[in-house]
């Protein structure tokens, strides 16, 4: 060490740089936001992703007087709007309308991504979930989850199931079913829930596991049977429908999930400040009915609730793509 600077000297220039460091990040939330916000949605126009993203950017706008504008940027299983925020400044002023599909499982079923969930990005809440519908045609001639798995295993891979694609979220999911039921089906893969509905009313595939939004009205019609839900218990959205788990399968619990979160090194102050919008936002009455009327069920969290949710769910479905050597190159 020069003698110029000896140690007490050397200490009061580390104080005096981190305080004016935490005054300048706190200037910063104080007139946080003074511009714009953009909430990117890594997924095309339509769906749960971009509804839940508008809901949430009208509101918040209005509570900050600042608009919050919706961007979709979808292509290659959502890394390219994923990947858009990443290299974003970390000021607050774009945001990521985070999913499971880009966050937990495409660290499980791809060799390497440009970017990592769990250290690149800075979770601000989760906003919301949404289980899925393990929906059959009703010329299958079952009633019951019971009454599927004894003809999946009476038929090992006669049966076959629909997916929006090679390691989408309900490719994972039907996987982790087959899992724990110990029964083998064959995967059909399509460009779209729509697509992979309309075949399963078409008797093309026998099962879908699908979103409420594409599925309950074919439900309810009486076109397609219902057999269980994903969630750990009952959706409001299908009260009568059980669940897996208490259809024999004990702590079975995969949900769909979105999120609001922001690059990585995102000033703390910020991100509290976002949070308490967000939760303040999804406890509106309005809010909580527009959701709820796309089949989402509300959630609202801390940020550290958030990473630890996270965390969790990668591990899931690495698990899950282990199991069934799922990997997309």
């Amino acid at each position: 060490m020069p003698t110029f600077l000896k140690r007490p000297a050397l200490v009061l220039v580390i104080v005096s740089l981190t305080s004016a460091f935490t005054a300048r990040q706190s200037a910063r939330a104080d007139d946080y936001p003074s511009h714009p916000i953009h909430l990117i949605v890594p997924y095309a126009a339509g769906g749960s992703a971009d509804a839940t993203a508008r809901v949430l950017a009208k509101q918040v706008g209005k509570a900050t007087g600042q608009a919050v504008v919706v961007e979709n940027r979808g292509g290659s299983a959502s890394i390219v709007g994923t990947e858009f925020v990443n290299k974003s400044d970390p000021d607050g002023y774009t945001l990521l309308l985070g999913q499971s599909g880009p966050i937990s499982i495409n660290p499980a079923i791809y060799k390497s991504l440009p970017y990592d969930p769990e250290k690149d990005f800075a979770p601000v809440s989760l906003t919301s979930t949404y289980p899925y519908l393990m929906v059959v045609n009703r010329s299958l001639g079952v009633k019951t989850l019971q009454e599927f798995v004894a003809l999946a295993k009476s038929k090992p891979g006669a049966l076959n199931y629909g997916t929006t694609g090679v390691g989408a979220s309900n490719h994972l999911l039907t996987e982790l079913f087959d899992l724990k039921a110990g029964i083998k089906m064959t995967h059909i893969p399509y460009r779209g829930t729509a697509l992979a509905v309309a075949d399963l009313v078409a008797g093309q595939v026998q099962v879908v596991f699908a979103d409420p939004i594409s599925s309950l009205q074919l439900v309810n019609s009486g076109t397609l049977v219902a057999l269980a839900v994903t969630s750990k218990d009952r959706s409001p959205v299908a009260p009568d429908v059980p669940t897996i788990s208490e259809s024999g399968y004990p702590g079975f619990d995969a949900v769909g999930w979105h999120g609001i979160l922001a690059p990585a090194k995102t000033p703390p102050a910020i991100v509290a400040k976002l949070n308490a919008e967000i939760v303040r936002a999804l406890k509106d009455p309005e809010t909580r009915s527009l959701l709820e009327s796309q089949a989402i069920q509300v959630v609202g969290s801390s940020p550290q609730a958030f990473a630890d949710y996270i965390k969790q769910d990668i591990a899931l479905w690495k698990d899950v793509a282990e199991q069934a050597k799922i990997e997309v190159k």
